[in-house]
């Protein structure tokens, strides 16, 4: 069974918008990866098909699958980790989670579905999925 990874999207709005963030990373350095100061020690569960899902304005909206996790150090003589991640992002049903700092690990039965139908809660004003999420309601 694969294990996954949870992140805050700092700054970004939307699921797109990570998208267009990722499009022109992707542009200047070849590939999608996001940094990270902590190594995740169960490397080999979660390139056993884990995702990294992204908490987006108080709620989990998407995942990318981790294709990698290469350590390094930088300039300075600090530990790195990059997480390597497939560019193409999927749409997950809204969940609500609060904010944290770094990253945790999320087992599957923690995770919530794609959004098959791209419906989700997309077509509504922020504003509104949002107060309608705060009271449990989506």
């Amino acid at each position: 069974m694969s294990l996954n990874i949870i992140k805050l999207s700092v700054g970004t709005e939307t699921p797109d918008g990570l998208r267009e963030w990722q499009s022109s990373f992707q542009a200047i350095y070849g590939r999608v990866y996001h940094t990270t100061r902590m190594t995740p020690k169960r490397k080999d569960e979660i390139l056993a098909g884990g995702s990294i899902y992204w908490v987006i304005k108080g709620a989990i909206r998407c995942r990318q699958q981790v294709i990698d996790l290469e350590e390094f150090v930088n300039e300075e003589g600090t530990k790195y980790c990059r997480i390597v991640l497939d560019p193409e992002i999927v749409d997950t049903r809204p969940y609500p989670h609060r904010a944290f700092q770094g990253w945790r690990y999320l087992t599957e039965d923690k995770c919530p579905p794609d959004d098959k139908q791209g419906g989700g809660t997309e077509a509504l004003p922020d504003d509104m999925a949002d107060e309608l999420r705060n009271l449990g309601l989506i």
